[in-house]
């Protein structure tokens, strides 16, 4: 079956809930759209929505490049064709990671349903089901327990805080939360935010909780070499986030910051999903655990996220919420979360289903 036709197109789906993180306030959540039609009448479909300050590209950039791209290497290849097609795709939007992931979605969304499976049928399914965590943004401590509270009722028992300010006042809003919500298992994103010293300083001061790990406390530019010097009660917590891109990057850190046991995978910085499974073995093949996670993301590439995530058995954490506070979305389906916890619903392809224009 050959393709027909690939569209390009953008949609702002909108915020529920405008939250800060270290570096920037989040009140829109664009996307970047991209449709593959097969002769059949088949269709797939990826989305994009990167982080310029992360991987050096907008979600307005992907979508100009895309509407400017030659899509003469699809419109008319076999579809069975998959692997070469990713791999051409690859070599075309490589330095491009949200372009490249829009279109490495759509295809593997329009292949496997072609194929009649789902495509963690296709990847190998490992985990039926995950724990997600849910995040609050950087909020004073009322503010912060507010929203805890909001979560608790819908069930969610797995929180990342993002904190990267104030070590002391990241420390603070943690320890209330626990001390609200002892059984809560928390998470902290520092977003680059903190110096070794700051570090140390928050773990000293939320010792007995229930802590499971942080991303990225340091500057992409300094992370090799902040992180080599940390004591092993501090480093058991470090994620790689921004430091890990892509493959060169996984290798990198395998090879000179081997205290780094977690790495968190976003298709939204790999390019998608053809890239993050290569990140993936590198890390499984190097006692490397997987964290997949997220930008604010159309369910479209959140679920292309999990399928994934859920064929490796070193995935550990899974912080999927990019979709929750959306306030529409192109399709509908794909996963479902209930008290916390995260699964697909089922059907071809990424088992979606476009509900809007």
């Amino acid at each position: 079956m050959r393709i027909k036709e690939v569209r390009v197109f953008a949609k702002d789906l909108g915020t529920s809930r405008p939250y800060s993180i270290s570096y920037k306030t989040v009140t829109e959540v664009k996307n970047t759209f991209v449709e593959i039609e097969l002769e059949n009448g088949t269709t797939g479909i990826g989305a994009c929505n990167p982080s310029e300050k992360v991987v050096g590209e907008n979600v307005d950039q992907a979508l100009e490049h895309l509407q400017q791209a030659d899509f003469d290497y699809l419109i008319g290849a076999d579809i069975r064709s998959i692997q070469g097609l990713l791999k051409q795709t690859q070599s075309k939007f490589g330095d491009r990671p949200g372009s490249h992931a829009a279109v490495d979605i759509a295809l593997h969304d329009v292949f496997t349903k072609h194929l009649g499976i789902s495509l963690g049928e296709y990847f190998g399914v490992v985990h039926t089901s995950m724990p997600t965590s849910i995040t609050i943004g950087i909020k004073n401590v009322e503010e912060t327990l507010k929203e805890a509270d909001e979560y608790r009722q819908m069930g969610f028992r797995c929180l990342k805080v993002k904190t990267g300010l104030s070590a002391e006042e990241d420390a603070e809003r943690i320890l209330k939360i626990n001390e609200k919500y002892p059984d809560s298992v928390l998470r902290v994103d520092a977003n680059q935010g903190y110096k070794p010293a700051d570090l140390e300083l928050f773990v000293s001061k939320v010792q007995g909780v229930d802590l499971e790990l942080i991303e990225q406390p340091f500057p992409v530019e300094q992370f090799a070499d902040f992180s080599k010097g940390l004591a092993s009660n501090v480093a058991q917590f470090l994620v790689a986030d921004e430091s890990c891109r892509d493959p060169k990057d996984a290798l990198f850190l395998v090879k000179e910051v081997p205290n780094c046991p977690i790495f968190n995978i976003k298709l939204m910085k790999s390019g998608g999903l053809f890239a993050a499974s290569q990140i993936a073995s590198i890390a499984q093949h190097s006692g490397v655990e997987l964290m997949w996670g997220c930008n604010d993301e159309s369910i479209v590439s959140i679920t292309a996220a999990m399928h994934l995530a859920f064929s490796y058995p070193h995935t550990k954490y899974i912080d999927l919420d990019g979709s929750l506070d959306l306030i529409e979305d192109l399709v509908e389906g794909g996963f479902l979360i209930e008290e916390g916890v995260m699964r697909p619903t089922g059907g071809p392809g990424l088992g979606v289903r476009r509900i809007t224009n």
